[in-house]
């Protein structure tokens, strides 16, 4: 007899079933940044095959020493120090290609090796050109007193491009030139126009990419499809190397000081092509006092002997642009809810030794505005201004941290410290810095 062409149904067996996908660990800036992720991202990428930048460009910066050389990271991710390591920038990362070469060569001088065969680029990233720097600048110099601070790197424009579809992607660079040519053109004549004092010769600049483009090649990859296939391998240990920070994110930072990235949990899924069940362990990296670079309110902001002995202690200067970074003492509001944000399964505390000279140490643990607690942190970054920060005060160690390698070695008052911030926070803490080398972060489990 004919069937009748209606399925019985499949078997279970042979049913497609949830797949069995690796997971990535995140490292995160917890605070405004500089918090010292590049250290803590080279000590993981020692165990790790891959290492992938999911956001931002090069207004990042992150300094790693490693056998006595200072290495100085803005576009690539920290793990190309790793010989053993690949390196993705991912389509959530904006590229200025002259920028990142400079960049590669600078540290090839220095030591790295073997960069070619394990820096990957996503074929859907953006492109950030030399206009859109010229245009953060004068953006920059438009806001007058109310300036953001940015580092003119020409983020903010490039994101603006992608934003309003007229963005170039590196797929564009590497494939037709003549489609590229085209594009380039379109963008840097709707740049002139909006900005007439912005000189562009645009000859110069197809031919100085004609250039770029053969040497970009070699590295680009599909890194939707690239990313999937390392995730289906278990055996990949792979680690995501967080830029800027939380309360510097474009929809949860103190806005409009940010940034023009979603540099919290969710740029890792979006800047990388992650599924989020796939989001592992998430590293929340805390300095352990408060800095940030440009405007905008820091409310534990010290304006007087402390702020200044933690700048030049801690050589507070940024990496990207030099500018001296305001300091205080460490913000417990803006930490709670940054793991709010996150959901930080453990935190690493950096730079416990820059505290090491003083007699007593602070904790801001609440704000106040006319004599009331503040419930939640504020949107507005106007009323940053008017708050009273509530503090603790610990009783400071006054002797050296920088050779302890061992928690229980560190002076009992530092180590309450911790516990400290720990209790408050309500995450566990993994590690404590002492120091800038690999070696001087501590292990607690």
């Amino acid at each position: 007899m004919e069937g009748n062409g209606i399925s019985n149904g499949v078997s279970p067996a042979k049913r497609p079933r949830k797949q069995d996908l690796n997971t990535v660990n995140v490292v995160l800036g917890a605070q405004w940044g500089d918090e010292g992720k590049g250290k803590v991202v080279d000590m993981l990428a020692t165990t790790s095959d891959i290492v992938c930048r999911a956001q931002g460009g090069n207004n990042a910066g992150h300094t790693v020493v490693v056998d006595g050389a200072a290495y100085d990271f803005h576009l690539l991710p920290s793990g190309i120090i790793n010989e053993n390591c690949i390196s993705l920038i991912g389509n959530g990362v904006v590229i200025h290609v002259p920028g990142l070469f400079d960049e590669i060569y600078k540290n090839v001088e220095k030591g790295m090796k073997n960069w070619e065969n394990r820096l990957k680029i996503s074929n859907r990233a953006h492109l950030v050109f030399d206009f859109h720097q010229a245009a953060d600048g004068l953006q920059e110099q438009g806001r007058g007193s109310k300036s953001i601070g940015t580092t003119k790197k020409g983020i903010g424009p490039t994101y603006a491009s992608k934003a309003t579809r007229n963005g170039i992607r590196v797929c564009d660079l590497v494939g037709d030139y003549e489609d590229f040519k085209v594009k380039f053109t379109n963008l840097a004549n709707h740049f002139q126009k909006m900005y007439p004092s912005i000189h562009i010769d645009v000859d110069a600049e197809l031919d100085s990419y004609k250039d770029w483009r053969e040497k970009m090649k070699p590295l680009v990859v599909d890194s939707i499809s690239w990313m999937n296939q390392a995730l289906k391998d278990k055996s990949k240990a792979i680690l995501v190397e967080g830029a800027n920070a939380t309360m510097l994110d474009i929809d949860f930072g103190v806005y409009p000081n940010v940034t023009s990235s979603n540099c919290s949990i969710g740029g890792v899924c979006t800047g990388l092509g992650v599924p989020v069940q796939c989001v592992g362990e998430i590293y929340g990296v805390v300095k352990a006092y408060s800095t940030r670079v440009g405007g905008g309110y820091l409310p534990t902001e010290q304006l007087n002997e402390i702020g200044t002995t933690l700048q030049e202690k801690g050589h507070e200067f940024g990496v990207t642009t030099g500018r001296k970074r305001r300091c205080g003492w460490l913000d417990m509001v803006a930490l709670r809810y940054s793991s709010m944000i996150n959901g930080f399964t453990a935190i690493a505390i950096t730079k416990i030794d820059i505290l090491d000279d003083f007699e007593e140490v602070k904790i801001g643990v609440s704000y106040n505005i006319n004599g009331e607690k503040l419930e939640y942190f504020p949107a507005k970054h106007e009323d940053l201004k008017d708050v009273e920060v509530e503090y603790i005060t610990l009783p400071g160690w006054k002797c050296s941290t920088e050779d302890v390698r061992h928690f229980d070695n560190l002076p009992l008052n530092a180590q309450n410290y911790v516990l400290k911030i720990e209790e408050l926070m309500e995450v566990p803490v993994k590690w404590v810095g002492v120091g800038q080398a690999r070696e001087s972060m501590i292990q607690i489990f």
